[in-house]
């Protein structure tokens, strides 16, 4: 049957279609979906890890079991999630494992623009790399074969054009293989220096058999040009998302290799495309992987890749247009004009109460990621750094270990309660264990924020909403050696601003817990929205300091947008005037 279907979508079908069993991931746009998607189906057991780390290790334990299994992660994840990547390489697999991975070109929503290619290749695990919905599902199905036969994990790489565009997918039944017995196999699966040493060999076969598999398997395939083409003596390589705007702007008119495995490259096929072509122009999206294979080929033609294109930010049609000499549409403007819509936290976010105490005080403020990091943004502006998943705590107790203990009295660290549980940890301990006098805050919204309200160890529900274990964050600090420990309503400016105060003027490590859950979550009740009253307020603009996007100045008086206003109270206790009721 034929769909239209989102990418990250038609992954999940694949993978169910695959007989896939076992799905752990940790949430990361724009890979998340694939695991939401997944849980539709009652064949696959789906959950959210900690973090990636834990997702890979969860599947390789499932893929140990005899079932075939995935975990999913965007571009960074995969930095967390290396540890285990790089020496499963060395272990192999008992079913199959496949370990999905969204890099974000452009940035969208993510703090760095890596190219999760280098993990391919330096890991020496083959990568396929689907350029729409329907290679997104087959590729599911390819990869597991791929991995059982060749004994290996095998990376699934994503992008957001693909993950988060639609096209027709033509869907299958699910063929469930016969489970995978597991053996007792010490040699294999215990690296131990003298064990890992003799894997590695194998692995460097592996990669070897693997690429000459691919020059049968019709995963990479050639395009010729039209016989009265203008460039057909040019060839073109690309893959994902480039070969679908090389296809839509150039057309038969050049010799095109699409390749849907990215490591290995396919040093043989490449060589035949090449021969008794002019030119070949390698259109790839952030890093020259292939471009830079390809001049080690020694080839006869002219090379061009990073040349033509940039080495930042994503391709599109206009910009394959523009290299090749072809007319650029110029985009259509719309006559309205569009108010700008600047990043700014939701209106009633418990995270504004807590920010604003912080930027009052005037303190260093080490943040972390999540949709909290918006509190860096004006009015508010109360953040200094920001690194990656549980930096802020580990950075802090660096900071105050090195800066005196006149900066542990005006610096603070910030982290959500999911990043708290993906990565967090491990700092607060070190704080506890190495006993710096840092202040650490965790945010606690009840929900994984930023990346669509997905549940964590902290909430007491699973992936599928239904009961689970919670951790209890109070009793785990305390349990990891923290002995001050409070909680506070972010609503609450001045109870906020008390507990940091407090906290800050001991001599010894403390974490407060700024809990009140997303304003976003369904079964959240809000109060009334407030309303101004026109003849108390001065204009003073003192509730424009809070940054709430349903507060305005409207013809020289505050206007508060019901349609947004949650009734938190937080903007009434900015008001000397009585104003806002």
């Amino acid at each position: 049957m034929k769909q239209l279907m989102l990418g990250n979508a038609a992954a999940a079908r694949g993978l169910f279609e695959a007989g896939c069993e076992f799905v752990s991931s940790y949430p990361g746009t724009p890979s998340t979906e694939i695991t939401e998607e997944a849980a539709r189906f009652k064949e696959i057991y789906c959950e959210w890890a900690p973090n990636e780390k834990v997702a890979l290790e969860s599947a390789f334990g499932a893929s140990l079991a005899g079932r075939r299994s995935f975990c999913g992660m965007k571009h960074v994840g995969l930095n967390v999630a290396a540890d285990p990547l790089y020496t499963a390489s060395y272990t192999g697999v008992n079913a199959g494992l496949i370990v999905g991975v969204a890099d974000d070109p452009g940035m969208h929503s993510s703090q760095n623009e890596q190219d999760s290619r280098h993990h391919a290749i330096a890991s020496k695990i083959p990568m396929v790399e689907p350029s729409d919905s329907e290679e997104a599902r087959k590729f599911a199905s390819i990869a597991f074969e791929l991995s059982e036969k060749f004994d290996t994990p095998v990376l699934y790489k994503m992008c957001t054009r693909v993950a988060h565009s639609q096209s027709i997918v033509e869907t299958d039944e699910r063929q469930t293989p016969e489970h995978k017995k597991y053996e007792k196999n010490v040699q294999k699966y215990v690296m131990a220096p003298a064990n890992a040493i003799r894997r590695h060999p194998f692995v460097e076969q592996r990669m070897k058999d693997i690429e000459e598999w691919s020059l049968t398997s019709g995963i990479n395939r050639i395009e010729k040009a039209a016989d009265d083409a203008e460039l057909s003596d040019v060839g073109i390589i690309t893959s994902s998302t480039s070969y679908q705007y090389a296809k839509e702007v150039l057309g038969e008119s050049v010799n095109i290799l699409k390749l849907g495995m990215v490591n290995p490259l396919p040093a043989k096929l490449i060589r035949d495309f090449a021969k008794g072509l002019k030119k070949i122009i390698v259109i790839e999206e952030l890093d020259p992987i292939i471009e830079n294979f390809c001049r080690t080929l020694g080839l006869d033609a002219e090379i061009h890749g990073k040349d033509l294109f940039p080495i930042c930010g994503e391709f599109s049609q206009n910009m394959i247009a523009a290299a090749f000499g072809k007319n650029v549409v110029p985009g259509k403007k719309i006559d309205a004009e569009i108010p700008v819509r600047p990043p700014i936290m939701c209106a009633g976010c418990p995270h504004r109460g807590m920010f604003y105490a912080l930027s009052k005080l005037k303190v260093t403020v080490f943040g972390d990621i999540g949709c909290y990091t918006l509190g860096s943004v004006a009015p508010l502006s109360a953040m200094d750094v920001t690194l990656c998943m549980g930096a802020s705590f580990s950075g802090i107790h660096g900071w105050n270990k090195s800066a005196g203990s006149e900066n542990e009295k005006k610096t603070v660290a910030v982290i959500g309660d999911s990043t708290f549980m993906h990565s967090g940890m491990t700092g607060l301990a070190t704080i506890a264990y190495n006993q710096s006098a840092s202040t650490v805050i965790v945010l606690d919204n009840s929900i994984t924020g930023m990346t669509g309200h997905q549940q964590n160890p902290t909430t007491g529900k699973n992936l599928y909403g239904n009961p689970a274990g919670r951790v209890d964050l109070e009793a785990l600090a305390r349990a990891m050696g923290i002995n001050r420990v409070r909680v506070v309503d972010p609503y609450n400016i001045a109870e906020c601003e008390t507990a940091v105060k407090e906290e800050l003027s001991v001599e010894e490590p403390s974490l407060i817990i700024s809990r009140r859950p997303c304003a976003l979550l369904k079964e959240v009740k809000h109060n009334p929205p407030l309303k101004v009253d026109a003849d108390k307020c001065r204009s003073c603009k003192a509730c424009m300091k809070i940054g709430c996007p349903a507060i305005a100045m409207k013809d020289g008086k505050a206007k508060i947008d019901v349609t947004l206003c949650v009734g938190c109270g937080v903007c009434s206790q900015m008001c000397h005037f009585d104003a806002l009721k």
